[in-house]
């Protein structure tokens, strides 16, 4: 079986795993703390289901309800903050905002609905779920600073747009990454309402203008070419099968998941660039 975390990953990610865990009840895990990560993100890597993780692991029920609460806990959402704490920019502070369609299995559906006033269609929407062209989808939306690096991360229904996005996660980013100049997004992005709420944060909206738009916004083609970084992190994030498409039925465990990938890639930059230091 190929391991994902090497020694030199793991003195990088060990002291971060400590920080993040949040709970401490029961009897401590058999499973050290390595090998259940290694089981996470064999899990995500491969798509497989629970059922099916190698014995190397030990239980796989163990591992689940582990994962879980590390996802109910907030823990694992914590340690992608750590991960990503702290990205490198260039000359200009620039976020870049994007969203991408998640093409969600048949056993993504069929979440528990704990109000009975709730419907099936309200309940799929809560769980992030919707219905588009491409059938039953979800909709990752990232703020990244490049290639490797995620700022902020949320899951919607597939079908929802992505304009009205911007501001809560702008305010979620600003949170994490004061002093931001710039943000690059599509057209998918563009609206007086959003653009103004980058400007009224000192932020330069730099995105392209709608075909319709009788009194367009100031756009630089030269900024907006970096956009291509965040397109890359998602192709990179999509290596995980279960990124690439969504088994889980519940929100939360689905953002679990990217927070998991995401973290990962983060980790990789982190361990190179340090080697490359070092050098």
């Amino acid at each position: 079986m190929r391991y994902m975390l090497t020694d030199d990953l793991w003195t990088a990610l060990g002291p971060v795993v400590r920080q993040a865990k949040r709970y401490t009840c029961g009897q401590p895990p058999v499973l050290p703390d390595r090998m259940f990560f290694e089981a996470l993100l064999y899990w995500a890597r491969t798509g497989i289901p629970w059922r099916d993780l190698p014995d190397v692991f030990g239980a796989w029920d163990a591992v689940y309800h582990r994962f879980r609460r590390w996802v109910g806990s907030g823990s694992l959402r914590t340690l992608f903050e750590l991960l990503t704490a702290n990205p490198v920019f260039g000359e200009v502070r620039r976020v870049l905002l994007d969203s991408t369609i998640i093409r969600a299995h048949a056993h993504a559906a069929g979440a528990r609905r704990k109000v009975k006033r709730i419907g099936a269609a309200r309940s799929a929407t809560l769980q992030g779920l919707g219905r588009s062209r491409g059938g039953l989808t979800t909709k990752v939306v990232v703020t990244a600073a490049d290639e490797d690096t995620a700022i902020a991360v949320e899951v919607i229904p597939g079908q929802a747009g992505d304009a009205p996005r911007l501001k809560p996660m702008l305010n979620r980013t600003i949170a994490r990454v004061p002093g931001i100049e710039e943000l690059t997004g599509d057209k998918g992005f563009d609206g007086d309402a959003q653009r103004e709420a980058c400007l009224d944060r000192g932020i330069f909206p730099n995105i392209p203008n709608r075909r319709n738009r009788l009194d367009p916004w100031p756009f630089d083609p030269d900024g907006y070419k970096e956009r291509n970084r965040v397109e890359r992190l998602f192709g990179k994030v999509k290596q995980f099968r279960r990124v690439a498409t969504r088994y889980e039925k519940l929100k939360l465990t689905f953002l679990g998941v990217v927070h998991l990938a995401l973290g990962f890639i983060r980790l990789k930059r982190l361990k190179r660039t340090s080697i490359v230091n070092t050098a």
